[in-house]
């Protein structure tokens, strides 16, 4: 009879404990509560590294989204050539949340479909006017405009309000590499990918502005490297959303092998890192205490895209290296976690 009540015992509190981890899972953001407000971004119908960014960023709780950007390409990108690639870069961020069954709780904006015509007038656009609202309500949380993509939104923000500057911190992925810090990549191109898509932006935000600044250069984000074989077993392997992610990149595999071009088994997620600067800081003096930087003079900007040295230069955060480990331990968990809620 002993026995028997001890077995009971112990089987109750299995089931208590079990019933305890569920509710964990299910009620997960009950326990981590937002302590940032963040603006998302990015060039959603280019390189899909941004899809990643933006679906991560949408498992984080300690975050709260109050807006999605969908910002344009350059003009005549091989990746979409059209003129509306603002446009269709929403169309991206509204399939993603029709995926993962989200549709109406986020919202979206698009930017302008143009790159800056000077460095004195704003491109009007719902994104612009978005931030501007965010940065200058009360909330007193701190607010990150997170970019993976051009700074045309966030330049014409600042041109048509410069009094954003002071209530808001950009983390831009973008730029070359500092050649105090890094050499650059065999076969660079000396104009970086997102510099090039709106220069007199970047000029504008560089040269002009006094918002605060984090930057993750080239040779840094390119470190955000995910194998193949982790992206068939720790994303494809995690319901509708992993299926996604991973058919874009095997997408992209497949046709860079038709055109005889060999990508080998890795691809940079190099838009991830906006995640891990925000969500992923540490919990007490918070900050992204598990990645590197300098502190660097601001360079000037000038009208070539390249960098000019500026001795009156506000500081800026450089980062020099990223925790990967942290970054996609907490991507494959955060999905096997909502796959498991669904």
């Amino acid at each position: 009879m002993k026995l028997k009540y001890i077995i009971f015992l112990l089987l109750a509190c299995f089931s208590i404990n079990y019933a305890m981890a569920k509710k964990e899972v299910s009620t997960k953001s009950e326990i981590v509560q937002p302590r940032y407000r963040i603006i998302i971004d990015n060039d959603f119908e280019g390189d899909p590294d941004g899809l990643f960014e933006l679906v991560h960023h949408l498992l984080s709780p300690s975050v709260e989204i109050k807006g999605i950007i969908g910002s344009h390409l350059r003009n005549g990108d091989p990746l979409d050539n059209s003129n509306q690639t603002a446009t269709d870069a929403v169309s991206k961020i509204n399939e993603v949340l029709s995926v993962m069954k989200l549709q109406g709780v986020y919202p979206v904006y698009q930017g302008s479909n143009e790159a800056l015509a000077n460095m004195e007038t704003p491109q009007n656009s719902d994104a612009a006017n978005a931030i501007i609202k965010e940065a200058m309500s009360d909330d007193k949380r701190p607010l990150f405009l997170v970019c993976g993509a051009g700074l045309t939104d966030i330049a014409s923000a600042y041109l048509k309000h410069p009094e954003i500057a002071k209530r808001l911190t950009l983390i831009w992925i973008g730029g070359p590499e500092y050649s105090s810090l890094a050499t650059p990549p065999p076969g660079y191109s000396s104009l970086e990918y997102n510099l090039n898509i709106d220069i007199n932006a970047v000029k504008v935000i560089f040269n002009k502005s006094d918002i605060t600044l984090w930057q993750v250069p080239r040779n840094v984000y390119r470190q955000a490297l995910i194998s193949y074989a982790e992206l068939i077993t720790k994303v494809k392997t995690q319901g509708a959303i992993g299926k996604y992610l991973a058919g874009i990149i095997e997408n992209i595999m497949k046709v860079t092998n038709s055109l005889n071009i060999n990508i080998g088994e890795t691809y940079i997620l190099g838009d991830s890192p906006l995640v891990l600067l925000t969500a992923l800081q540490s919990s007490f003096e918070a900050d992204p205490s598990s990645s590197n930087y300098v502190l660097m003079r601001s360079p000037l900007v000038n009208d070539s895209g390249l960098y000019e040295t500026n001795y009156q230069g506000r500081n800026i955060r450089v980062y020099n290296h990223i925790d990967t480990r942290l970054l996609f331990e907490d991507f494959f968990a955060k999905l096997a976690l909502f796959n498991n809620k669904q």
